[in-house]
């Protein structure tokens, strides 16, 4: 990966003139000390950094009126594709950078479909890994059962590339030994279209019922591919987990702690080093840092949850997501994957268990949005496949497939032309 021109999500640390803010003016002059590891290991890579990308404030963990996109610091990210499409998820900013050619790829985080959301809506591919795969170490944190950083690219074959060079165990982050063996530090030999005839695909046809009529017919035709590439195709499939009503208990004591932690080594020239400290400058800095509030931040900050409560909890919602989700749905049905639609409400399930999920372009639906010159546009939407932990390579092989299948990804129209197909890639740049 010499010289090749990445960008970075607003909350990994860079050991540089690159500032770390997770897009609160309160960090707005915060520098790390040390890379973070995702960093590393590109710099190591021969990877050439070209800044950070906008984000959601605190990854969308400040204000339960925030849109996705905004945050105080960088303002609201918008898409390449039309201004008033949706951006999805914390990591909006590194989609839309890669979305509109501003890099060769970007890294995001994701906590729960804040990687493959945004790479949904924005026409690009994004990996969320099996949590331990890849090392949190560096990075701003929301939750330590569900945070990890993944890659967003515009190929499968450029997001296989770079979750290699960001595998490997690392003794600041406690979650990567259990990857031990498990993990590659190659996946390029997974990029294997011919998988699609012997694979098994499941349809949870609960997550494609709030689908509005052009992108459920986008699934549809999705679906179809699979089919005529010789995937066998169990439709519907039903996860008796799919109404459990989840709560932010876990999360939000894992928030805190982590926040806090994070904070307390920040150099004394930052003005805030506890959560505490966070939501007092943001009061006192109202007009620049509270458009749309702290509602979450101060929620966390008063969380009683005791220790004892939360591994109660953090064991319950776990015993429910395998014992009743993807590992139950894939076992029974003897499956590969499960093809979700490209937004956020079936990911809950992979978040909860730190499973892995890959988007891929799918198509585009008209949405009634006109551009600046007056026409109407058409916003992205992508197909998600998932499945058990460390499944990557089986998600690699399904998602090259598909999306050699369809070759579905088309520029954005930036200049005024029409959109041109075509996909540049790693080895183009």
């Amino acid at each position: 990966m010499h010289g090749i021109p990445m960008l970075l999500k607003d909350n990994i640390n860079t050991n540089d003139r690159m500032h770390t803010s997770a897009g609160s003016v309160a960090l707005a002059e915060s520098f790390a000390g040390a890379d973070a590891f995702v960093s590393a290991k590109l710099r190591a890579a021969g990877v050439v950094f070209l800044g950070k990308t906008n984000m959601t404030e605190w990854s969308n963990f400040m204000s339960s009126s925030m849109p996705a996109g905004y945050s105080s610091r960088g303002g609201q990210v918008l898409n390449p594709y039309g201004a008033d499409l949706f951006v999805s998820g914390s990591s909006s900013g590194s989609a839309a950078a890669v979305a509109a050619n501003l890099g060769a790829a970007s890294i995001g985080t994701e906590t729960a479909g804040s990687i493959v959301g945004p790479a949904a809506q924005h026409s690009v591919v994004g990996i969320k890994p099996t949590v331990g795969l890849v090392s949190r170490a560096g990075i701003i944190p929301i939750s330590r059962s569900q945070d990890t950083p993944g890659p967003i690219a515009r190929t499968v074959a450029d997001a296989a590339i770079i979750l290699g060079a960001l595998t490997g165990g690392d003794e600041n982050d406690p979650a990567t030994l259990a990857s031990a063996n498990r993990f590659h530090r190659d996946y390029e030999p997974f990029l294997d279209a011919s998988f699609l005839k012997q694979a098994r695909i499941g349809i949870p046809r609960h997550y494609y019922k709030q689908l509005d009529e052009e992108r459920l017919s986008i699934m549809e035709a999705a679906i179809a591919v699979l089919k005529s590439e010789g995937a066998t195709v169990i439709d519907p499939v039903t996860l008796h987990i799919e109404e459990h009503n989840w709560n932010n208990d876990v999360i939000t004591y894992e928030f805190k702690t982590g926040l806090n932690d994070y904070l307390s080594q920040l150099s004394d020239e930052v003005p805030v080093h506890s959560l505490k400290q966070l939501i007092e400058y943001n009061v006192n800095h109202a007009d620049a840092a509270l458009k749309y509030g702290q509602d979450t931040l101060i929620m966390s900050n008063e969380n009683t949850l005791t220790e004892q409560d939360y591994l109660l909890k953090k064991q319950q919602y776990s015993q429910a997501a395998n014992t009743n989700g993807i590992d139950y749905v894939l076992d029974t049905y003897q499956l590969d994957a499960l093809m979700l639609p490209g937004d956020v409400d079936g990911m809950y399930i992979a978040a909860r268990l730190g499973y892995p999920l890959i988007s891929v372009p799918a198509g585009y639906s008209s949405v009634g949005v006109i551009d600046s010159d007056g026409d109407s546009t058409k916003g992205p939407f992508g197909a998600v496949f998932s499945g058990k932990a460390y499944s990557e390579p089986t998600l690699i092989k399904i998602a090259y497939g598909f999306e050699q299948a369809t070759q579905h990804r088309i520029q954005p129209n930036l200049k005024g032309k029409e959109p041109s197909a075509g996909r540049t890639a790693i080895t183009d740049v």
